[in-house]
């Protein structure tokens, strides 16, 4: 059984925004669990402050008690972090949103209801993405329990559109005749506090540094500093190598109507990856 830890970035002023989940094997998770909360405590060390949360914008820019930390201190444990990540074998899924263009879509009438807001629609193409991808496998491998951060205003019609998905999304994976809508989902989607649960505050973590890889790669804004896009670009290299098959993301041939309005949707540098 999979669990797919999902958190977004850039739903405040920001021009795109990113989904992503950590996907991890049940019989794994904890040793992850326990090496991101090792993280942390040598983060505090390090501060000399401790703390239970990341929050990643805060951590990269060097505000607050990340002040204390050089940057090259602060880019070394992003490297340090992604590269163990890398090793331990998990996947990810993200969906990336051009915000201005979803709302263009959408005064055109050409986004569904049921995904009108930028984070519905990213979290039900990440659920739809773990279907293509999985649904071929055995149940045991192949089932999922999605667990997201809080987001409480979307909970309660996110959670009956993942139960009854609408008719126009079963050929993003090719729903067979007697196939039940998202058959690899377990239940419905969980919410929880990414105070309290470090796979969510990883993939916080991941999906920072995707959205960033996507703001230089389209100028919006630039790198802030010197060598930052080669950096970004290193990390989103590494990122995208743990992805599941970029082809249940982003297929480039022969898509669908619904895969083909979340590649609309998509910054063009994530679709071409």
């Amino acid at each position: 059984m999979k669990l797919c830890y999902c958190d977004e970035t850039g739903t405040g002023e920001e021009p795109f925004a990113v989904l992503l989940g950590v996907v991890v094997d049940a019989s794994r998770m904890h040793v992850t669990k326990h090496d991101w909360a090792s993280f942390l405590a040598q983060l505090s060390e390090m501060v000399g402050q401790e703390f239970q949360e990341l929050h990643t914008r805060n951590f990269y820019s060097g505000s607050g008690i990340w002040s204390r930390l050089s940057g090259q201190q602060r880019s070394d444990a992003i490297d340090f972090f992604i590269d163990w990540f890398a090793a331990r074998k998990h996947h990810v899924v993200f969906s990336a949103i051009d915000k201005q263009r979803h709302k263009a879509m959408q005064d055109a009438g050409a986004i569904p209801e049921e995904i009108d807001t930028v984070w519905k629609a990213m979290g039900f193409h990440v659920a739809l993405a773990m279907q293509k991808n999985f649904q071929g496998r055995g149940k045991k491998k192949g089932n999922t329990i999605f667990v997201f951060d809080e987001e409480v205003k979307e909970e309660t019609r996110f959670q009956k559109l993942l139960l009854k998905p609408p008719v126009w999304s079963d050929s993003y994976y090719g729903k067979q005749k007697n196939q039940e809508r998202l058959s690899q989902l377990v239940d419905a989607p969980y919410f929880a506090d990414s105070h309290n649960v470090g796979l969510l505050q990883v993939a916080d973590f991941l999906a920072y540094f995707v959205r960033r890889y996507i703001e230089i790669s389209e100028n919006a804004p630039p790198e802030k500093y010197k060598g930052e896009a080669e950096k970004v670009c290193a990390w989103f290299k590494k990122i995208k190598a743990r992805t599941i098959s970029y082809q249940s993301m982003y297929p480039k041939r022969q898509r669908c109507q619904t895969a083909e309005l979340f590649w609309s949707l998509a910054p063009a540098c994530i679709r071409n990856a």
